[in-house]
């Protein structure tokens, strides 16, 4: 089974800006339920399908496959739900972690959110200075609610 440990952070200021280029991606949900989560999405010329489970914590369970771009577009303008999610990734590692910064656009500008990938929940790492409050317990920043409550509504 795939398993994503992840923890996610508000971002502060604009210094991360000058470490990374961002990619576009485009990703729309076909189920939301607390149980699982369905999501379809385009990075650049890539379609990927994701099920994610139930977070424990910071983990769950996430499977992701990639599948023909033009079916994962027909998904994301006919049967997803709405808004779509829009935002540009900025990937930066450091400290032998890649930490993915994504900027919200749409429904949800405003909002930038940093995450990092850990092997272990209790895993220590030390946080950029650009790393502002922890927000992983916060199910208003999955992706899967932005959608139902987009930030510009808070």
């Amino acid at each position: 089974m795939g398993k994503e440990i992840e923890r996610k952070f508000l971002v502060n200021g604009d210094a991360w800006r000058a470490l990374a280029k961002g990619t576009v991606y485009r990703q729309g949900y076909l189920s939301t339920t607390k149980e699982r989560v369905v999501r379809v999405r385009t990075i650049d010329e890539k379609g990927f399908l994701t099920i994610k489970g139930v977070t424990t914590g910071v983990t769950r369970a996430e499977f992701e496959y990639e599948i023909p771009t033009s079916d994962a577009n027909l998904m994301l303008d006919n049967l997803c739900e709405r808004p779509l999610i829009e935002k540009t990734r900025y990937k930066i590692e450091l400290g032998g972690l890649v930490w993915e910064i994504d900027e919200f656009a749409g429904d949800n500008q405003g909002l930038i959110i940093a995450e990092v990938e850990l092997q272990d929940e209790k895993q220590q790492f030390e946080k950029p200075e650009w790393i502002g409050e922890e927000v992983s317990g916060d199910p208003r920043y999955f992706n899967s609610n932005l959608i139902k409550y987009p930030f510009t509504k808070w």
